[in-house]
């Protein structure tokens, strides 16, 4: 099982959610940004590494929400989701996503999550940020 991190990512009231790329697998879903965890690395800095690599975005990670598992045809995962926050808004998603967008967090309902993120989605509505 694949060990999959993601980024709750809060700035001024709001979280940012990212649209997977029209070509991959859950094209066009929306998800938190992340990505898989490489040999000898912790969750944290998976978390970081990929935020930096995809957005551009140095973050702070805060604390551990939730993890949740999903079995894709492709195969499956744990995902685990972490709060975080960053100092800034300005991101550079260039190639990684379709597009990215800060919403609030009652607007959650109105995008398609791929499977895996919509349990953080049902608990994070449920919870204050």
């Amino acid at each position: 099982m694949k060990r999959v991190t993601a980024a709750i990512i809060k700035y001024q009231e709001k979280i940012l959610i990212a649209q997977r790329k029209k070509e991959k697998n859950q094209g066009l879903l929306w998800e938190f940004p992340g990505g898989k965890q490489e040999q000898g690395e912790t969750l944290e800095d998976c978390l970081k590494r990929e935020i930096m690599e995809e957005l551009h975005l140095p973050i702070i990670i805060e604390k551990f929400f939730m993890d949740t598992e999903y079995h894709y045809q492709e195969g499956a995962i744990q995902l685990f989701a972490y709060f975080a926050r960053c100092e800034q808004n300005k991101i550079d998603y260039m190639d990684s996503h379709e597009q990215i967008k800060w919403v609030s967090l009652k607007d959650l309902s109105n995008y398609t999550f791929a499977p895996a993120d919509r349990p953080i989605v049902l608990k994070l509505q449920s919870t204050k940020l």
